[in-house]
């Protein structure tokens, strides 16, 4: 009711007014079953756009899950099964993709390309760009084919994070404000790559902060510009060449300061959770029960890790904000419980003995 809905209308208004304006969608495939046993609305708005042929949705794990760090086969699985998803609910063959989390390697690209997208997605991190910008399409290192684009993060948190925060030296951010901004990059670079979650509208920000009226006028304010106009992933990826080469060697990501694995993995109920779910991959092919393989998918969700994070940083805050939970230990606690559980299950399907140790 606060976003999903009013935010999808809107784009659909926006997409009739403004023939011009193009706009790309990432959801996983657990999103859209919530939406579909919960808010069929929302999934008929996205069908209507998807009938208008100027939004693109991307490929990515069906679970939002952490597969590609640790399982490959899983990691393919899932891809394979978003793919479908999309074929099915949308009548889209998705040829952009994103990793849960904008996690990112040279190692990811490799795969990517070997699955037959054109387009990957990743953070626009300082210490991996240097001196580069994050406004160019990029080649991914030991890819052939495969285009690269950048997410930049100052300009998407510009919306995403400070929009309502009235201590920020730019509030309020008007749409004319915001679209001039973006013109001025114009000479260095080709494309702003503005990545958010959805949840920005109406959620993070609620209708009274006036961001629905931002984006309502904000197709027609950078339209007006003479220099710009809208692309969606694949498109930008195409339109535009290729300006150098990005060496990503370990896994990045769009979380936290450090824009690493660490909302994740850095603590040891972190890595013993995440150890522990990919342990029973095996056990949990071999019992070959449908429903036991989708709680066993589920349990991956990145979500889970972030509830189970200790960071004192400002970033801790955040992970607070969003989790369900009294603390971090409580999170594990109960993702632990939850996996015994499963773990039961499995042993009784493969009438296993059990361990009450």
């Amino acid at each position: 009711k606060n976003c999903y809905i009013p935010a999808t209308n809107l784009l659909i208004e926006m997409l009739e007014k403004n023939k011009e304006f193009k706009c790309s969608f990432s959801i996983s495939g657990i999103a859209l079953e919530q939406l579909e046993k919960y808010a069929p609305k929302v999934i008929e708005n996205f069908q209507e756009m998807a009938k208008t042929k100027r939004v693109e949705f991307l490929a990515e794990t069906y679970y939002h899950s952490l597969a590609w760090l640790y399982s490959s086969l899983e990691f393919e699985s899932q891809v394979h099964m978003h793919h479908k998803k999309m074929m099915d609910l949308f009548g889209y063959e998705p040829t952009a993709f994103r990793n849960t989390e904008l996690i990112y390697e040279n190692k990811l690209a490799v795969e990517v390309e070997k699955l037959g997208y054109k387009v990957v997605l990743a953070e626009g991190a300082d210490h991996i760009l240097g001196w580069r910008s994050p406004n160019y399409i990029y080649s991914p290192m030991g890819t052939e084919n495969l285009k690269l684009l950048m997410k930049n993060y100052r300009l998407s948190d510009d919306i995403a994070f400070r929009f309502s925060d009235q201590n920020w030296g730019d509030w309020p951010l008007t749409a004319d404000k915001y679209a001039g901004w973006l013109s001025d990059i114009n000479g260095n670079g080709y494309v702003v790559n503005l990545f958010l979650d959805f949840e920005t509208f109406g959620e993070h920000h609620a209708e009274d902060t006036g961001i629905f009226e931002f984006m309502k006028h904000l197709p027609k304010e950078v339209l007006s510009k003479t220099d710009m106009d809208f692309v969606t992933v694949t498109e930008a990826s195409e339109k535009y060449p290729v300006s150098d080469v990005i060496d990503v060697p370990y896994p990045i990501s769009w979380a936290d300061e450090k824009r690493s694995l660490s909302a994740w993995t850095d603590n040891a109920m972190q890595r013993s959770a995440l150890k522990a779910i990919f342990a029973i991959e095996e056990e949990i092919r071999n019992a070959n029960e449908v429903q036991l393989l989708d709680d066993w998918r589920k349990l991956q969700s990145s979500d889970h890790f972030y509830y189970m994070s200790t960071s004192t940083l400002e970033s801790g805050e955040v992970h607070a904000h969003f989790s369900p939970y009294e603390s971090p230990y409580s999170a594990f606690t109960n993702y632990m419980n939850v996996l015994h559980d499963i773990n039961y299950r499995i042993k009784n399907s493969l009438n296993l003995p059990h361990n009450y140790a």
